[in-house]
């Protein structure tokens, strides 16, 4: 199985992109991290913010790859307890579909994007930085790999 990690933006600082290459170089084969970046629209002052969320969107839904279980991260989305993501990741794993995981600009999803999507997904009701979305996602689907491996990495209890 593959994670497609989509996500809106480039350039992430040096720290960023090593740590989630960290992560995604611990996934088994069988369960691979890889990430799409999209590069964000141009911003201004006197932007359309609106029309950017549109066009973003469409090149999320554009990078999709075909017949994935496509969850996007919202704010309106459910929340998961690690143990819940392990049981999701076990249960993607066994359907045999590959996933892809949308991460919207800093505006956020369009409502499109969220009725194409299969699941909403909230990390949090707190409000993270958008390059830090990847490098928390990274660690977490790490830390559900673990659970299911019988893994020693997590050690909550």
């Amino acid at each position: 199985m593959k994670i497609h990690l989509i996500a809106i933006g480039t350039k992430m600082p040096a720290w960023i992109t090593q740590g989630y290459q960290d992560y995604a170089q611990r996934m088994p084969r069988a369960c691979q991290l890889l990430l799409k970046e999209i590069p964000a629209e141009k911003r201004t002052k006197n932007s359309d913010v609106q029309k950017i969320k549109v066009k973003e969107a469409e090149k999320l839904l554009d990078a999709i790859p075909s017949n994935c279980l496509i969850i996007a991260l919202d704010v309106k989305g459910r929340s998961w307890s690690t143990e819940k993501l392990a049981d999701n990741l076990q249960n993607w794993m066994m359907s045999g579909r590959d996933i892809a995981l949308l991460v919207g600009g800093p505006e956020g999803l369009t409502d499109n994007v969220r009725q194409r999507a299969d699941q909403l997904w909230s990390l949090s009701s707190l409000t993270f930085p958008h390059p830090l979305v990847r490098l928390i996602l990274a660690e977490q689907l790490y830390r559900a790999w673990s659970i299911t491996a019988n893994h020693p990495y997590h050690r909550a209890g």
